[in-house]
């Protein structure tokens, strides 16, 4: 994976990717501590979840520029605007933190997302020009490990500062100006994160015959449109689905794991909170470390199931731990899973997306993916105002990752094959992928061998990113003990 930092314009992405997510996550963590110390039970629950629907509210309503502006213009050229706006919206930030202002901090945290809602189709547009088809896994699993490891440290950093500087039993305009030296943080880290990204090489051009309709876009015919990539292609369409329940499980997790940990394990300390919390962040990028790593040259979605069986293990162990260590460990499992979960998942979408389309796939996607976390949090809000308890929130979330895991495998059998054939085939054969890039994206695609063995579908199925449909006898397809099978993985039977 560390091959990929000799690509020219690499180091350059990669600090853009590590101080974007840097910067985000240093704001919310100062709100959110705030409120974590000045207010208790559903009001804290409640308050963190309107931090995370303010985070998550610009990527639905932003869907249709986003794509559009992802398309249109060239993405090094969006991501320099972008990180232009948040070098100004940090140093209101920094203001209102002075000030004593929490409310208005508080607010912008929703102009700091839009930021992050325009920036996020031309970032991740942008992994496919640089790296190409053949690394797809490998750059994805590269640049979810480095976004973690942004959050990670940036969860540390800003709850230490602010454990630091944080004055005892204040109100939160007064705790605000208390830290208020934090937000010279952020926007040091902001400007440099500007000259960086005008360190990026120029990829692409954008495509200068699109066009956006302001009146498509406030009648939603422009949010019909453009999510018809999507909905046409099935592996983007699950892929999107299997993404969307993941990190909507992991938005419950966020906002109902703080109040869990104060009632029952009498945690009170936030960087306690945050440590613990952080072991989730710090499975993930192992998790899309080793997903990265064992995907060399191709996509490996034999991961898929494997992490999400895992998910569904760690989640329904959360509510049954009472330990501060246990919970870090079990959370870092289920980090690790997420990892192997997503990073495969992220690169079907690049791989499966036509160039042209690259930037409204990825907008798409971030629209479900928030339409579904804020409903999830509107959900978690409606049970803490009827005084439901965390414990049981905890719960019903493992059974909603149980049953979006067995969905995904249902939908994506080929996935499940892929590793039981892959950890079958490799004790005896060496796979070696090459080639990956001249497969097309999309379409009808034949594939003819220049003889036939019995190991040959098996190879081709472990190299292939896109599920392949063999043609068998159908006398060998007719037999009872096959056919079930056989069906499953979509197999064409033929007359001899």
């Amino acid at each position: 994976m560390f091959k990929l930092f000799k690509v020219p314009g690499a180091l350059p992405y990669i600090v853009v990717v590590f101080l974007n997510a840097f910067v985000d996550l240093g704001h919310k963590i100062i709100i959110q501590n705030t409120v974590f110390k000045v207010y208790d039970g559903s009001t804290q629950v409640i308050l963190t979840a309107i931090v995370n629907g303010l985070i998550l509210l610009p990527f639905i309503l932003l869907f249709s520029p986003a794509g559009y502006i992802a398309d249109r213009y060239a993405k090094d050229k969006v991501m320099q605007f972008a990180a232009w706006a948040a070098v100004v919206i940090t140093l209101g930030i920094t203001i209102c933190y002075y000030l004593g202002w929490f409310w208005p901090a508080f607010g912008l945290t929703f102009l700091l997302a839009v930021q992050s809602a325009i920036y996020s189709p031309a970032k991740y547009g942008y992994i496919k020009h640089l790296f190409g088809k053949e690394r797809l896994a490998e750059a994805n699993g590269l640049v979810q490990s480095v976004t973690i490891i942004a959050i990670i440290l940036g969860t540390f950093a800003f709850s230490i500062l602010f454990e630091i500087l944080f004055v005892p039993d204040s109100n939160t305009n007064n705790g605000l100006i208390a830290i208020a030296p934090i937000g010279w943080l952020l926007v040091v880290n902001s400007i440099f994160e500007l000259i960086m990204a005008y360190r990026l090489p120029i990829l692409d051009q954008g495509d200068q015959q699109q066009g956006f309709s302001y009146a498509n876009a406030m009648s939603g015919k422009a949010i019909k449109n453009n999510i018809q990539p999507l909905i046409r292609n099935k592996i983007i369409r699950l892929s999107v689905i299997g993404l969307s329940v993941f990190w909507s499980v992991g938005q419950i997790l966020l906002a109902a794991f703080p109040a869990f940990a104060k009632e029952s394990l009498m945690i009170t300390n936030t960087i306690v909170i945050q440590g613990v919390l952080a072991a989730t962040g710090i499975g993930i990028g192992l998790g899309s470390f080793l997903a990265g790593k064992w995907s060399k040259g191709h996509i490996e979605t034999g991961l898929i199931p494997l992490g999400a069986a895992g998910i569904s293990l760690g989640l329904i162990l959360l509510p049954q731990l009472n330990s501060t260590t246990a919970h870090f460990f079990n959370l870092l499992f289920i980090g690790t899973m997420g990892g192997l979960f997503i990073v495969p998942l992220n690169a079907l979408i690049q791989f499966s997306a036509r160039d042209n389309e690259l930037g409204k796939v990825i907008a798409g996607n971030n629209l479900f993916q928030n339409i579904s976390m804020l409903s999830f949090l509107m959900l978690t809000v409606a049970f803490a105002l009827i005084g439901f308890k965390t414990q049981w929130l905890l719960i019903m979330t493992a059974i909603i990752a149980t049953i979006g895991g067995l969905y995904t495998i249902y939908q994506l059998p080929q996935s499940l094959i892929r590793i039981i054939l892959t950890a079958v085939m490799t004790r005896r054969y060496k796979v070696h992928i090459q080639g990956i890039k001249n497969m097309p994206s999309s379409g009808g695609v034949l594939l003819l061998g220049n003889h036939i063995s019995w190991i040959d579908w098996a190879i081709i199925q472990i190299a292939s990113p896109r599920p392949i449909r063999f043609v068998m006898l159908k006398s060998i397809y007719e037999r009872w003990y096959l056919k079930g099978f056989f069906k499953l993985v979509g197999c064409i039977p033929i007359e001899s």
